[in-house]
């Protein structure tokens, strides 16, 4: 009933919003979701009839799950009110649901030494270490490290150029280890890594295309497995273990919130979170009146 609002939406978020293909298919799910419970006009649903989807929602999803849902619908609301489709919205005092803020997995020190001692012998061995160097050294999501291109790395002046959430530039400085892996796996082992020609994306996969999240994600798990780190870990707990460590050794939160690429502080403050827990665990350990 409503799917040219809905492609009009989605295009505005691809083409003006410049969200990320994944973030738009988010979206996408959540608002056909809506569209197949209500089957009619977006102008005939009111405040009532949205308090209801939200229960129905309650039965099968989790709070965090329906907060998504819920953000999905007023971005979408908001839109049709500035494009004049509608005058008011019916999500107007929808509040989400509470939910419990489950602290991100990190890896310690040790953990990260580990996983990124890798035994250099072929080009993907150059590849993946340069891949996890570049992780831990700068913080990057996923999908920002599969997207990088070649010249979005300065290898002279040690930093790298990266466009994340809504096309948002930052510079973000590399460690001398990152610098070290990148320069050797560009200059002397990327190109053999081509087969249709050239291709611009710094990290390649086995078929000479761009590397994908779940190609990157599989190798993650490979190297994690031959050095025997059992924790239940994605690609984005090397960018937790990142802002954490930096958290350690004494970085401000101002600081670490820029270099994640974070709009609102809010989400960089998860990580005294983790430094806080870790801090009360040392106490009850180490303070002769802890236990």
């Amino acid at each position: 009933m409503n799917n040219k609002q809905i492609e009009e939406f989605l295009n505005y978020l691809s083409f003006e919003k410049k969200y990320s293909e994944n973030t738009v298919e988010s979206y996408k799910r959540d608002l056909n979701d809506f569209d197949n419970y209500f089957k009619k006009e977006i102008k005939k649903i009111n405040h009532e009839d949205i308090k209801k989807y939200i229960q129905n929602l309650g039965k099968n999803l989790e709070a965090k799950t329906i907060s998504r849902h819920i953000s999905s619908l007023k971005s979408f609301y908001k839109y049709l009110k500035l494009t004049n489709q509608i005058k008011t919205s019916p999500l107007a005092n929808i509040n989400n649901p509470k939910t419990q803020r489950k602290l991100p997995n990190i890896l310690t020190e040790d953990e990260v030494n580990d996983l990124l001692d890798i035994n250099l012998k072929t080009d993907f061995d150059f590849r993946n270490k340069a891949m996890l160097e570049l992780m831990y050294s700068s913080g990057l999501r996923v999908s920002e490290l599969i997207n990088l291109k070649v010249n979005d790395i300065d290898i002279q002046n040690e930093v790298v150029r990266i466009f994340g959430k809504g096309s948002k530039e930052r510079i973000i400085p590399l460690d001398e280890y990152a610098t070290e892996a990148l320069n050797n796996y560009i200059n002397d082992h990327r190109f053999n890594l081509f087969k249709h020609g050239e291709n611009n994306y710094l990290f390649l996969n086995n078929h000479g295309n761009q590397m994908t999240r779940q190609g990157f994600f599989k190798i993650l798990k490979k190297i994690a497995l031959e050095k025997n780190i059992k924790k239940d870990f994605s690609p984005h707990t090397l960018r937790h273990s990142f802002a954490t460590h930096l958290l350690k050794h004494g970085a401000d939160l101002r600081s670490i919130q820029e270099l994640l690429g974070h709009s609102d502080i809010s989400s960089t403050q998860i990580y005294t979170h983790i430094s806080n827990e870790k801090l009360h665990e040392n106490y009850k350990n180490f303070h002769p009146h802890g236990n």
